[in-house]
């Protein structure tokens, strides 16, 4: 025991001159522990820098630190206040490396991540971790911090501990217990064995009970002569199964009996048996795995790394405070390791099935990844990665500023074996990795945005206009001023960043235009950040068109994602992916009817590529098409009405649900009556009201075409058409509707996991142009792989079409539907982006003939809203000193999103140019205690406008095709407002290209 610390029997440790247990215990600790010991180590060449105590080993293990759900109020305190934590836990024991594992005293550390409050130990007051520290006896050896002094200098300054044992039965008795057989460390009971706080006036102890088996079974034929037989034994274990550990404190009842300060006095569970509050898992996982060991060597564990209410207590927990921070550090710093605390824990890589882990090639996930830009100078927050993500915080979404954060695309490794499996992430820790991507902006260059070239009213005979090149009087070498293309920037290692990894070097007429940067997280995850949404023109000329003007840019962008990567000096292959920066999510909680992935699932599941569901399930395939239109409710009037809290069709009432969710013949004719209502472009022709009421890829005033408006994928149709018949799974299942962390998943699950949650918050109506990309992405050709888009080799541009962009052209081999290169995704969107984002409104409206709804149909109203439920709102509903009616009058006046822009249209276009930050987001507040509106409301926040405006205002838009002759322009608005019968406040009136795109109004 202790042959870690003593020092060799040549004579007293020369630095025993600043030792003085009596006047300074603690400062003498630090100095034999950190000076003399860890110093005579480091001295004598090891390296890496060891602890001074616990230096063996047995294997770190991720796992989750789960608080039981039924834990009455007054046990709420601290840590067990929260759910659920991701952890690491690293197994040891107090003892050198070299030395067997028999008969050594065992540890147990724990790491806690995504603990909110103040922590105890500066400098990190702020991190989010929180230790446990607990070791396999139930007392410590000794009492007070001088006893420990005292002990320490007997082994460390004179070399021999006899002469204190001899004094102190007492701790040679505790030494003596501690030395105990150990069959696993799955196996035993753990203890903290000194005291802590347990919020304010009561102290308890820890104790780890193991619960669910021991991880496995023994290994065959493991002995405990094997020197490592511990590691051998755990590693096996949790290869084999999972395993778990209770949690418990037990009370302090009697304080004398139950004394803070002295350590060698055990508390007894019959006076005060453990309460269990929290259950430790660990998922079945390979503790050898690449990088593991080295991740959990470098993590520090200090009991005071804890909250306030469970502050350590007596005077060892504040000589440990003290010695380990100062081992740690020295340690940290000796092996180049980041001093503060980690702030995302490493993933946990699980092997259910006892695979091949060998990893021989590595794809980026997900492939296609989204950031959005925003105004924000320096704050972001990292875009959703599952697709039900946790809600984003009210006010999270803006800085201090009252400036929109942007949202970065984070991209992960995942290593795969022979048998094309995910068997882990590859990280920083893991393996060499060195990040390129390549973006730019190719808008001003391209052909003009005029009406998706793959319907059939892209065709001449339907007057479509033809797309000709943006600013075609920009030819020869200058058109290349038209492209901003800063070059590629390439990144490696944890948490870097700086001006090196911006791209900001790209031009759009000589003037330097910034398009983003590149930073890397805590584990080597490539975060890419995209422009701060300035866009403008070159000679100060005002915006006229939704989306095609001229001498104008913005700073969005797109482009390839490659990696190399090395493991143990291995290169490995891997898939590359794409980066796609987007206008603002301003509705972040809000799915669309249609997603992006829904169509891209089904233009494979149509080319073969991706198969058909083998059988419905009611909660995966059929409750996600209802829950939306229900969430649309949260941005759109006309859906609230219609599938919102009292409207006939909300899918979400308990009883309503469970009928939809029943296979039985009696409910056939309801589930056959809400399929029959979605939309069949060969029955329904031009009529707005079938489901859903989004506007299509034809849209135009007047319609010209059954796809003036959208409808459902085919293979949402099949799904829904089984779901009608009874074809179907009824395996209804609130619960699993709960949000998600990406590492809450199976590792099996997480690389397409990624590659839905980005597509899942983009939309797939209307390509008018579009949200985030548009038509282009429905087509197989653009792809090398399911969701993975084909690169265009460098060196090999595509095909010059010419002036205009035909259909045909579009479509030839090799073309722009097919190899892409950086740029080439989104040149096909509007320029600037905010032009045709505030033209995405609802319920347009010609001005004369049979009105439709102000309300619906709407274009992109998941990401961009029209009606919403304001912040004065919101506080009345949730006032239930007020009547009930009032209340409910409150949640449905809805106001309009937009109606802080002033003046006519044009001028309405401009100012968004401008002042896109400053719009609303809708994010999720609790509902009111008596849940009359239900549990959780999605409103507007953090509006950046000054002073309050009509509700209403901007309420109707009204196409006035006459407008299209600037002479005519003013006497037809006026015209056309006054005979809305409308407020003029209420009413944005003029020529809106974007809903003419059949020329009726160029003709007049």
């Amino acid at each position: 025991m202790f042959e870690h610390i003593a020092t060799p029997p040549d004579g007293v440790h020369p630095k025993s001159s600043g030792v003085d247990c009596a006047a300074d215990p603690i400062s003498s600790l630090k100095t034999m522990f950190v000076d003399m010991v860890m110093g005579r180590r480091i001295g004598g060449g090891q390296d890496p820098a060891l602890r001074p105590v616990f230096l063996k080993p047995h294997g770190i293990a991720g796992a989750t630190f789960t608080v039981r759900p039924d834990l009455p109020e007054e046990l709420r305190v601290g840590v067990f206040a929260g759910k659920s934590y991701r952890a690491w836990v690293r197994f040891s024991s107090d003892t050198v490396p070299t030395s067997p594992d028999l008969e050594t005293t065992c540890g147990i550390a724990i790491k806690l991540f995504g603990v909110p409050g103040p922590k105890l130990l500066a400098p990190d007051e702020d991190a989010t971790t929180h230790d446990f520290l607990l070791q396999n006896h139930d007392v410590f050896f000794v009492d007070t911090a001088r006893d420990m002094c005292e002990f320490t200098r007997a082994g460390v300054v004179e070399g021999d501990y006899g002469p204190y044992l001899a004094a102190h039965p007492k701790t040679a008795r505790i030494l003596d217990e501690m030395a105990k057989l150990v069959p696993s460390v799955l196996e035993i009971d753990y203890w903290s064995g000194l005291p802590y706080a347990f919020g304010t006036g009561r102290h308890v102890k820890y104790k780890l009970v193991p619960a669910g088996g021991g991880g496995g079974d023994p290994v065959p034929g493991l002995s405990t002569d094997d020197p490592d037989y511990l590691h051998l034994d755990l590693r096996q274990r949790l290869l084999a199964a999972d395993a778990s550990f209770h949690f418990c404190v037990q009370f302090q009842t009697d304080p004398k009996r139950m004394p803070l300060d002295e350590a060698t006095i055990r508390w007894n569970e019959d006076a005060s048996a453990p309460v269990h509050l929290a259950t430790l898992t660990l998922p079945r996982q390979d503790v050898d795995l690449n990088g593991q060991a080295q991740y959990g060597e470098n993590l520090a564990f200090n009991p005071w790394h804890a909250l306030t209410e469970h502050a350590p207590e007596g005077s060892v927990a504040d000589a440990r405070k003290v010695v380990y921070q100062a081992a740690a550090n020295l340690r940290r710093e000796r092996n180049e390791v980041p001093l503060e605390e980690p702030t995302e824990p490493r993933p946990v890589e699980i092997d259910p099935e006892g695979r091949d882990l060998r990893v021989v090639r590595a794809a980026i996930h997900p492939s296609i990844g989204v950031a959005r830009v925003g105004d924000s100078e320096e704050h972001f927050y990292i875009g959703p990665e599952t697709d039900r993500p946790l809600p984003i915080p009210p006010g999270e979404m803006k800085d201090r500023t009252g400036a929109l954060k942007r949202e970065a695309a984070r991209f992960r490794i995942y290593g795969y074996n022979a048998a094309g499996e995910p068997v882990c992430e590859l990280t920083a820790q893991t393996a060499e990795i060195e990040w390129t991507v390549h973006v730019a902006n190719q808008k001003a260059a391209w052909y003009q945005f005029q009406i998706a070239l793959d319907i059939p009213e892209a065709s001449v005979h339907h007057d479509a206009p033809p797309s000709m090149l943006r600013n075609a009087g920009v030819t020869g070498g200058a058109r290349s001023q038209l492209v901003i293309d800063p070059g590629s920037r390439t990144i490696s290692g944890a948490g870097a960043s700086g001006p090196q990894y911006r791209f900001a070097s790209g031009e759009f007429f000589g003037k330097k235009v910034y398009l983003g940067e590149l930073r890397t997280d805590d584990a080597g995850r490539l975060l890419f950040l995209g422009g701060h949404g300035k866009s403008a023109s070159n000679d100060g000329s005002p915006a006229t068109t939704f989306a095609n003007n001229d001498k104008w840019h913005d700073d969005v962008s797109d482009g390839p994602v490659t990696a190399q990567v090395t493991i143990d000096g291995r290169p490995v292959p891997v898939d590359p992916a794409w980066v796609v920066v987007a206008p603002p999510n301003y509705a972040p909680e809000v799915v669309g009817v249609r997603t992006l992935y829904d169509l891209l699932f089904d233009a494979y599941v149509q080319s073969g590529w991706l198969p058909f569901p083998d059988r419905v399930s009611f909660m995966r395939d059929v409750f996600p098409i209802l829950e939306r239109l229900t969430g649309m409710g949260w941005v759109n009037q006309g859906f609230a009405a219609k599938f919102g809290p009292g409207g006939r069709e909300h899918f979400l009432d308990p009883d309503y649900l469970a009928r939809l969710a029943s296979d039985l013949p009696e409910h056939a004719e309801l589930r056959n009556g809400i399929y029959t209502t979605f939309r069949d472009w060969e029955r329904d022709d031009e009529s707005p009201v079938p489901w859903p009421w989004i506007y299509g890829d034809s849209m135009s005033l007047p319609p010209v075409s059954a796809r003036q408006h959208s409808t459902l994928s085919g293979t949402q149709m099949r799904i829904l058409e089984l779901w009608a018949a009874g074809d179907f799974d009824p395996d209804l299942d609130l619960g699993a509707l709960a949000p998600t962390e990406l590492d809450e998943l199976p590792l099996s699950r997480r690389p397409s996991m990624l590659d839905r949650a980005a597509l899942t918050f983009c939309l797939a109506d209307a390509f008018h142009p579009g949200c985030e990309m548009t038509w282009p992405m429905r087509h197989t050709t653009m792809y090398m792989a399911p969701f993975r888009l084909r690169h265009r080799t460098i060196g090999d541009p595509e095909p010059n079409v010419g002036s205009q962009l035909t259909p045909w052209a579009a479509a030839q081999l090799d073309g722009p539907l097919y190899g892409q290169s950086p740029g080439s995704v989104s040149r096909w969107m509007a320029v600037p982006w905010q032009t045709d984002t505030a033209s995405c409104r609802s319920g347009y409206y010609l001005g004369y003939g049979p009105r439709y709804d102000p309300y619906v149909p709407t274009f992109w109203a998941a990401r961009v809203p029209n009606q919403v439920l304001t912040e004065r709102n919101y506080k009345i509903v949730m006032d239930e000193s007020r009547p009930l009616a009032e209340r409910a009058a409150a949640f449905e006046l809805r106001a309009f999103w937009l109606r802080w822009l002033t003046g006519g249209y044009l001028h309405q276009i401009n100012e968004m140019i401008s002042s896109f930050g400053k719009l609303g987001v809708v994010q999720t507040m609790p509902g009111p205690a008596d849940g009359a509106f239900g549990p959780s409301l999605l409103v507007e926040t953090d509006v950046g406008f000054e002073g309050e405006v009509d509700p209403q205002r901007n309420m109707l838009t009204i196409h006035v095709p006459e407008a299209g002759d600037p002479q005519r322009a003013e006497v037809a608005i006026a015209a056309a407002v006054d005979a809305s019968g409308e407020d003029p406040e209420h009413v944005t009136a003029g020529y809106i290209e974007k809903v003419d795109r059949f020329g009726h109004g160029r003709r007049r």
